[in-house]
């Protein structure tokens, strides 16, 4: 009867050793999916912002005229992009400020970046002008 119970009691110490293992992996499994889990990621995602949202200027001087150029941001996008305290003398002196301005805020608000714009050659000068205007207000904006 001794030899039968050692048999038993054998066995109970191993199911008793798989039992521990197996709850001890379930915790291990459990913590890692907490850890590293899809939860993790969006909410510290949804925390970071490209942009401090709000309005920013940036000046341009042609000729002694100085206008300003307004981007508008919310926190994850740039939202508009419009010329302020244009005068009409400045207009008739530089027709292609407008357009121009349309043409590239149009890429900007689809592709939501400030690289690889197109231009005309014909408009190289003012889209470069205008370009370095919209990339010094979007610096204000971004978060540091």
């Amino acid at each position: 009867m001794s030899s039968r119970t050692r048999i038993i009691v054998l066995h109970m110490k191993e199911v008793i050793y798989t039992t521990i293992f197996l709850i001890l992996a379930i915790i291990l499994a459990v913590v890692i999916f907490f850890m590293f889990g899809p939860g993790k990621s969006t909410a510290s995602s949804s925390q970071t912002h490209k942009y401090k949202p709000g309005v920013y200027n940036s000046s341009i001087t042609l000729n002694d005229n100085t206008f300003d150029v307004e981007v508008t941001v919310n926190a994850d996008e740039i939202r508009s992009i419009q010329l302020v305290n244009l005068s009409e003398s400045t207009q008739a002196m530089f027709p292609l400020m407008e357009p121009v301005l349309e043409s590239l805020a149009g890429q900007i608000y689809s592709s939501q970046s400030l690289d690889d714009l197109k231009y005309d050659s014909d408009r190289k000068y003012t889209s470069q002008v205008l370009l370095a205007a919209i990339k010094e207000a979007v610096k204000k904006a971004e978060n540091s």
